[in-house]
């Protein structure tokens, strides 16, 4: 989001006069970049409140970004003048205090309308747009950006913000270490900059379209695969100095640009093609509106974005930016709704423009005029930023308390995986908390209690021991395949415990146990892995192994077992290896506890028809298995007879979309455990 530092930013420019020279007009004044800001600003909140795809204005920002801070950074340079605890003392003073004004109303809110299984993300990310490192959170977190709006975090729109403030606070050390560069040399600071920006441009712009091919999460919120349309928007601001278009040529680019950017989210569909080279479509947009100018002329397109409303409208952009996502979401988690819908979405627009205007009016002003005081940047800076983080903290704590378990799975208040047993009857209190609590459950993985070492014969495979032995020669279980294995470890600890067992993995995120790859994702990785995965069984010869049975379990009877797991377990019978082959459970696309959170415990919209998921035969019951080989049909005991159901027994049955929570499979062990060892007392 571009900074509202720029609403009083003049432009210098090289204004052709009658004669050859040309003379420079530091205080030209550029309010059409106002009303564009307008423009891209009114797109993103029209986007995100009445549609799923992406405006473009976003991008937009970064380039009036670059455009007017590589001007001011360069001219500075050029007079010497260039001071970085100044520049950075203002760029803290007019980002900070706005956004932690935001950000503390979100933390209340929040506290009061956010379900509390949705509180440990929102806390960290919270955390995290306070430090401008937003994007880096959600990309650690693999976040899908255009993920349904019920499921993001209310502060997860603060990534463009975080990405804005490391360029601020890096671009000036680089045009700083140019300008020596050039003292030194010789030579213009202007042309070692432009040069510097034309190699960053080039480089990062490749580095998008690359990244958005192979990992677009990743991509979308990387700050190198946005970094060029920074320097690209800079190169415009230090090149167009000097150039003068016909009048006729820029009105035409303004209204080109206009169009093009307003029918962006329109004619593209970006959905796992952004950013990369379908950036270009809002970056170019946004270049032709900035080198239009002010043509002066009454039909030019910069009439209207200099139009009062449109002035108005980009001076409360910064703050209707920061407020608009927030006010969508919470709106949305306190009526239950996936969408705002026509009039929903109409108070969400009034309610944001209330808060931005009251925003502006309050804090942007005064901060603007604080420039007069010495050292208020870093002061007001430091101060926004801890009471911030002072209110993440306390929220925290609150989280943590209420992280508390109230029982263990097999308890009589939490019966768990038991209470789908034939016959079964429950004899615990009417209405226990569910295990694990609400706010703890995102976070309820397996963790591993011993050591991870590289196998000893293949140096790039991870072996890791989940249950150690009492002896070195006790019968040892290896469990082998993706996440979904992973989280199934709780269900045979017990009778691994019991009996004396150790049980090693052999686990990779997204690689179900095949000669080849299951997806898409990490091919090559996966059929390495797999590969050294069978070497190192073969060579160590455990009593069992434990792998997934079928993958891809998602509604509209998807459930496959592939011709490569069935090769893999081929492969371990001729070494006699037995194997327990394991129903895997089923993908949901979305958390089934954020049915929960927007409905209630036991809710019947929430509960999935067991055959829009699972069916009726298994595909592994139409294949030839090896002796050696045993399934473990777990449908039974994850979904009831009719219905796939979020809770079971008091215990929340997913962490997410797709994951069994640990304490779920812990309520499998009496099932998987008598079938485990009779395989391993064959």
């Amino acid at each position: 989001m571009l900074a509202p530092e720029a609403r009083t930013a003049r432009i210098a420019r090289v204004v052709p006069t009658p004669g050859a020279t040309t003379r420079e007009d530091p205080s030209r004044w550029r309010p059409e970049l106002q009303g564009l800001r307008a423009l891209a600003c009114a797109l993103v909140v029209i986007y995100h409140v009445w549609s799923d795809r992406v405006s473009g204005g976003v991008d937009v920002f970064f380039v009036i970004t670059g455009f007017l801070f590589a001007g001011q950074l360069v001219r500075a340079a050029e007079r010497g003048t260039l001071d970085l605890v100044t520049t950075w003392g203002r760029m803290l003073r007019r980002l900070v205090p706005t956004t932690a004004v935001v950000l503390a109303g979100c933390v209340v809110a929040g506290w009061f309308v956010v379900p509390e299984s949705r509180w440990p993300q929102t806390i960290r990310e919270v955390g995290a747009s306070a430090l401008f490192l937003e994007n880096w959170r959600l990309a650690a977190d693999s976040v899908d950006y255009y993920a349904a709006h019920n499921t993001a975090s209310i502060v997860q729109h603060l990534w463009s913000l975080s990405i804005q403030g490391q360029f601020y606070l890096l671009f000036p050390l680089v045009v700083g270490l140019l300008a020596l560069l050039a003292r030194s040399s010789r030579t213009p600071v202007r042309h070692v900059v432009v040069g510097a920006l034309a190699g960053l441009t080039v480089v990062s712009l490749a580095y998008s379209v690359y990244l958005t091919g192979t990992d677009q999460k990743l991509a979308y919120f990387h700050s190198l695969t946005r970094l060029w349309e920074f320097t690209l928007g800079g190169l415009l601001g230090l090149l167009i100095a000097g150039v003068a278009l016909p009048a006729g040529v820029r009105v035409a680019a303004g209204w080109i640009g206009v169009v093009a950017l307003s029918v962006c989210g329109l004619v593209l569909d970006v959905e796992g093609g952004f950013p990369g080279y379908l950036a270009l479509w809002p970056v170019l947009a946004a270049c032709l509106v900035l080198a239009a100018e002010r043509t002066g002329s009454a039909i030019g397109a910069d009439r209207w974005l200099s139009s009062a409303p449109m002035q108005y409208l980009g001076r409360i952009s910064f703050p209707l930016y920061l407020w608009h996502w927030p006010v969508l979401l919470l709106a949305l988690l306190a009526t239950h709704r996936e969408q705002a819908g026509l009039v929903g979405g109409v108070l969400v627009v009034a309610v944001s423009l209330a808060l931005a205007a009251l925003t502006d009016r309050f804090v942007d002003q005064p901060m603007a005029r604080a420039r007069r005081w010495r050292g208020a940047g870093y002061r007001s800076g430091a101060i926004a930023i801890c009471a911030v983080l002072l209110l993440t903290a306390g929220w925290h704590a609150v989280a943590l308390a209420r992280a508390t378990p109230s029982g263990v799975p097999g308890d009589a208040n939490h019966p768990g995986a038991a209470a789908l047993a034939p016959g079964f009857v429950y004899r615990g209190e009417p209405d226990p908390k569910p295990i694990p609590p609400a706010v703890s459950a995102y976070e309820d993985w397996v963790q591993y209690q011993g050591d991870c070492t590289s196998a000893a014969a293949e140096p790039g495979l991870e072996r890791c021991t989940y249950v150690a032995a009492p002896r070195p020669d006790a019968p040892t279980v290896v469990v082998v395949g993706d996440s979904h294995m992973q989280q199934f470890l709780p269900a045979l600890a017990p009778v691994a415990r019991e009996r004396g067992w150790r049980i090693d993995t052999l686990i990779r995120p997204g690689c179900p146990f095949s000669t080849t790859s299951e997806s898409n994702v990490g091919e090559v990785a996966c059929i390495d892995h797999n590969r050294a995965a069978i070497d190192d069984i073969l060579r160590t010869r455990p009593d069992a192994v434990v792998a997934a049975a079928s993958h891809d379990v998602r509604t509209g009877d998807t459930e496959t077992t592939g011709p490569g797991m069935l090769d893999a377990w081929r492969i371990l019978a001729g070494a006699d290896i037995p194997v327990l082959a394991v129903r895997d459970n089923p993908r949901y696309g979305y958390p089934p506890s954020s049915c929960v959170d927007n409905y209630r415990r036991g809710a019947p919209e929430c509960n999935v028809p067991r055959t829009d998921l699972y069916p009726a035969t298994p595909p592994i019951r139409s294949m030839e298995l090896p002796p050696t080989v045993s399934y473990l049909d777990l449908a039974d005991w994850i979904c009831g007879p009719r219905t796939c159901d979020p809770e079971v027994g008091n215990v929340t049955v997913y962490l997410d979309d797709n994951h069994l929570t640990a304490t779920f499979t812990a309520s499998l062990a009496p099932v998987v455990g008598p079938r485990l060892a009779a395989l391993v007392d064959r």
